[in-house]
């Protein structure tokens, strides 16, 4: 038999680095299964040893539009075989539909933005956002694709005839799932947004993303800020603050003692859900309310933030696949 070590699933080499580096430091021996393509012989047993899945709703975007199926069958596989995975099988669903998200943090009583989701073309962005705004909704509001990440198809709108505009013309977007989010338009108390980032079901910290000046794409990872077309830095949709190109600062940063009620909430969430790794995005609006809007499966880490963390992100992973690598085949 084969040691068993850690298996890393995921589809973007460019992300992977951090983790890599930690593998190393905490002493994981580990491998990378790149689920962009490949074979499967469901007659066979997996290899031994624990499988992390890091696999992201954004991979159809780096030519990878097979991945999220290829993950399905592969982590089904591991799990009909009885293989320990971390963010397994449902959670790849939860990482792959914000409505699954949606409708998972309200089940848990987590406030959340009000939404109307539309399954299928135009008309019926049309239609949902129509029935958002009569709902009591209002204007401006924002849509989004069910399948995100990195900001995909976040746009606002302050009026039905802008959305109109923007449906008829050759600027729309349409969702790789056919599912397209119409949500409130938030407006963030301080000018930032909160990533809560959790591993093992702990708090390893809290950063506050930069809205005035990140807008929409505020992916946390350094990949994520550099377009890799032009390698000059992404300049974000949603922006009210113009932000030159070789400003020094970060838009991310630690928030130091965030105790926040919801903290608590999003532990008992990821202990309901069996989501061990996750950095889960809520924003404090100008009248008071936390509303949570999207959870993050394959979480990133911002290397600025972490050079100041009192805890490192990627060392915290390490050190639990190490922890249950050793539980799960403890003599």
């Amino acid at each position: 038999m084969t040691t068993p070590k850690v298996y890393a699933l995921h589809e973007n080499p460019d992300w992977f680095p951090p983790f890599a580096a930690a593998f190393e430091a905490e002493g994981v021996e580990y491998e990378e299964w790149l689920l962009t393509e490949g074979t499967l012989d469901l007659d066979a047993a997996p290899p031994e040893g624990i499988f992390w899945s890091r696999v992201s709703a954004s991979s159809h975007t780096r030519d990878h539009g097979f991945t999220k199926d290829y993950a399905r069958a592969v982590l089904s596989w591991l799990e009909a075989h009885g293989r320990r995975t971390v963010n397994g099988r449902r959670v790849l669903e939860l990482e792959m539909s914000k409505v699954d998200q949606l409708t998972a943090l309200r089940a848990a009583g987590i406030d959340t933005p009000r939404t109307v989701a539309a399954v299928g073309g135009r008309d019926q962005v049309r239609k949902a956002a129509q029935d958002f705004v009569a709902g009591g909704g209002g204007t401006p509001f924002v849509t989004k694709h069910n399948q995100g990440g990195k900001g995909l198809g976040v746009r606002r709108f302050d009026s039905l005839a802008d959305l109109d505009a923007y449906l008829d013309g050759a600027e729309y977007e349409e969702p790789v799932d056919g599912v397209t989010l119409v949500q409130e338009y938030v407006v963030a108390a301080d000018g930032g947004i909160t990533r809560v980032e959790i591993v093992g079901h702990e708090l390893v910290y809290a950063v506050r993303g930069d809205t005035e000046r990140g807008g929409f794409q505020l992916c946390p990872a350094d990949a994520c800020a550099i377009d890799p077309a032009t390698g000059r830095p992404v300049m974000p949709p949603g922006a009210t603050v113009a932000m030159a190109p070789d400003d020094p600062t970060s838009l991310f940063s630690v928030r130091e003692g965030y105790d926040d009620p919801v903290v608590e909430q999003y532990l008992q969430f990821t202990r309901r859900h069996g989501i061990e790794v996750a950095g889960i995005e809520n924003i404090r609006t100008v009248d008071g309310r936390t509303l949570t809007y999207d959870v993050n499966t394959n979480t990133n880490y911002n290397s600025e933030v972490e050079a100041a963390a009192p805890l490192s992100g990627p060392r915290q992973i390490a050190r639990l696949l190490k922890r249950v690598l050793a539980e799960t085949y403890a003599s």
